[in-house]
């Protein structure tokens, strides 16, 4: 899958192509139906499927930090991606350059001169250029002018109602991770590098691996039980803190993952942490001796669980 930065990057052999516009914040089961049907018509048309999204989101952009926490940042969005015959991803910067453009200079700038767009996918609320004017029905009137077809995303629906990154927000918020899981067609997962920390947890006899989110807002907070990918051995059975750790007056929320049964050096290394189940929100504890006896509550509570989850499968 290719990654083209910016129309600035985009060349003669990206055009003509079957396309649709989003978000895909969390590349939930919706967001897979919209790619399955355009890889359908990619296939049918003998053309590449390329998808346009945005950093930041259009809704961080003007709301800065009252915008809902994001589900997925770019690099997990592109993993998901990648496992949909989504040939390239064409990002584009939403700044006040962008966010200026008229919905027709929007329709010309991107989708004629810059990728031949012979197909595109979008939902019937799509809003688009300058002040949200532009509608599902300008870009079917742009269709018929310049020769390519508008058709409407389908409806996934879960339980009776559309899938949206909202509901799967709302469903982490809750600490629903079964839920989370039903509407995104796998666990919740966030990635990232290991880097140094203040070394606490290995004090405590629990050495953790630290990832930095890299996020403005968390969808999720509390200790979850986990699994790891990315390393030679996996899935890596694990415990997990997301928060600001108040035990110790943290600030700024960090991801740290104690790994079952493994005792190796792994900074710099790239890991997906899965998760799979909540135990408990974050909480203050008057010292370290009550944190890391509530730690090894928590380590047990999560062998418990894998142990369970393995008595029940087939």
């Amino acid at each position: 899958m290719e990654l083209i930065r910016g129309l600035h990057n985009l060349l003669p052999r990206h055009r003509g192509c079957v396309a649709t516009i989003g978000n895909f914040d969390g590349v939930h089961l919706g967001h897979q139906a919209v790619l399955g049907q355009l890889a359908e018509k990619a296939a049918e048309l003998g053309l590449p499927t390329t998808v346009v999204t945005f950093e930041p989101q259009p809704l961080e952009y003007f709301t800065g930090d009252q915008a809902p926490s994001r589900l997925t940042r770019l690099r997990e969005k592109l993993l998901a991606l990648r496992r949909f015959s989504v040939v390239r991803v064409l990002c584009l910067r939403f700044d006040r350059r962008f966010a200026a453009l008229s919905a027709d200079e929007f329709i010309q700038k991107i989708l004629i001169d810059g990728l031949d767009v012979r197909y595109l996918v979008v939902g019937d609320d799509f809003r688009f250029g300058r002040d949200r004017a532009g509608t599902f029905a300008t870009l079917e009137t742009a269709g018929e002018r310049y020769g390519f077809q508008v058709a409407h995303m389908h409806t996934f629906l879960v339980d009776g109602e559309r899938v949206s990154s909202t509901r799967v927000r709302e469903a982490l918020v809750a600490g629903d991770m079964l839920g989370a899981e039903r509407l995104l067609g796998r666990d919740y997962r966030m990635s990232g590098r290991v880097v140094h920390g203040a070394k606490l947890g290995r004090q405590l006899g629990f050495p953790t691996a630290n990832i930095f989110l890299h996020r403005r807002v968390s969808p999720i907070q509390g200790i979850f039980v986990v699994e790891v990918f990315g390393l030679e051995r996996e899935p890596i059975q694990g415990v997990a803190s997301l928060g600001t750790r108040p035990t110790v007056d943290g600030t700024r929320p960090l991801l740290e993952v104690f790994m079952f049964d493994f005792d190796q050096d792994i900074y710099g290394r790239h890991l997906q942490v899965s998760f799979l189940h909540k135990l408990r929100d974050e909480e203050r504890f008057d010292s370290l001796v009550i944190l890391t006896a509530k730690i090894a509550e928590d380590v047990q509570r999560t062998k418990d669980y894998f142990r369970t989850i393995n008595v029940t499968r087939p």
